[in-house]
């Protein structure tokens, strides 16, 4: 009987839950995770029908403004293993990935599945991450990815990655990771995380904690000895068209001020207006801290710090430091995201006065 390949509904969740049991002993999925993926998330699941029975899936999560998809899990009935199912549920994976114009493909399986992971290699994925711990049962993950469309590798500079641990740090998260990055020894911790926010934030924001604003960072990082640029689309002050209260509006340009006055009596360089040219940061051996906006990330109208981790002809690569766990993300699928130039370019505008911001860091001269 002929295989059937379709998209799965909310009819298909005993089924799904029935394989789910069959084919794993942990981590299982339940019929809420189920019922996500099938109504809301931004992915597809996949299902392989035969006859009235379902015999395997496959989940793919796309990451919104992203190049990047994840195979977030896998599933092959006993009576249909070893008939090529896997392989031809991979395909069809990676051909509805290309269609979201994706460029890369990650996902994780046990270390001790070696038949999961010939097949994978198989296809064309590659090991590049140990992952201690990862699953309910204490067992280690490996995590693959291939590249369906065709990353260079180019840089000597291997970025580490820090994840935000409170929803106003993106930019301290930022400035460690570059600091870590150019010091290889450099220890990442939460106390400098909290201790940088507390010398760069503009106090208030949209709303909640303020965020950290491009004097205050470059600031934050010339007072550690790194070599700093700043370049910014207009001179401030920054994101006052997000707060409506007078009050709060003074107190920020006084912030700024302040920030300014400091930043005279350094010796960041400067720069207003002009295209960042990311190749060129990067072969010099900057680290860019970039301003974007969430909105094609999550839809959320608010500034945000990534940080540049290479970039090709193809694709600037990024470190998110928010790992948003309401979308099944781990810090992995926040790391190295392929985003395309024109993607990018959108991104990094932000408000009614599309404003442009970066801090570059070099190591210390």
């Amino acid at each position: 009987m002929n295989l059937v390949f379709r998209l799965a509904v909310v009819e298909d969740l005993p089924a799904l839950l029935e394989l789910e049991q069959q084919c794993f002993t942990t981590d299982r999925l339940n019929s809420r995770s189920f019922l996500w993926m099938i109504t809301r998330a931004h992915g597809q699941l996949l299902v392989a029908q035969r006859g009235e029975h379902l015999v395997g899936y496959a989940v793919v999560l796309f990451h919104r403004g992203t190049s990047l998809a994840r195979l977030y899990s896998i599933a092959i009935a006993t009576e249909a293993r070893g008939s090529g199912l896997g392989r031809r549920l991979l395909e069809r994976i990676e051909a509805s990935a290309l269609e979201h114009d994706c460029a890369y493909l990650r996902l994780e399986v046990r270390i001790d599945n070696p038949a999961a992971i010939a097949l994978y290699e198989r296809n064309g994925y590659r090991r590049f991450a140990l992952i201690h711990d990862y699953y309910q049962d204490h067992a280690d993950a490996l995590r693959l990815e291939k590249r369906i469309l065709e990353h260079r590798d180019s840089r000597n500079i291997k970025v580490p990655y820090y994840p935000q641990t409170t929803d106003f740090t993106c930019g301290p998260a930022c400035l460690l990771m570059a600091m870590g990055a150019l010091q290889q020894d450099r220890v990442l911790e939460r106390r400098e995380e909290l201790q940088i926010w507390r010398e760069a934030t503009t106090v208030f924001m949209t709303s909640g904690h303020g965020g950290c604003s491009p004097q205050g960072l470059a600031l934050a990082a010339s007072r550690r000895g790194f070599r700093v640029g700043l370049q910014l689309s207009m001179a401030g002050p920054l994101f006052l068209d997000g707060v409506r209260d007078e009050h709060k509006k003074d107190v920020m340009r006084l912030v700024h001020e302040e920030f300014t006055q400091q930043l005279q009596a350094t010796n960041v360089e400067r720069v207003i207006g002009g295209p960042l040219d990311l190749r060129r940061l990067l072969d010099t051996g900057g680290q860019p801290l970039v301003l974007i906006s969430c909105y094609r990330l999550t839809r959320s109208k608010s500034p945000h710090w990534v940080i540049v981790t290479d970039c090709d002809e193809e694709f600037v690569y990024l470190h998110d430091p928010d790992v948003d766990h309401s979308q099944h993300r781990q810090p992995m699928d926040c790391q190295h995201l392929p985003v395309s130039h024109g993607e990018f370019d959108k991104m990094c505008s932000f408000g009614r006065g599309k404003l442009r911001a970066a801090v570059i860091l070099y190591a210390r001269s």
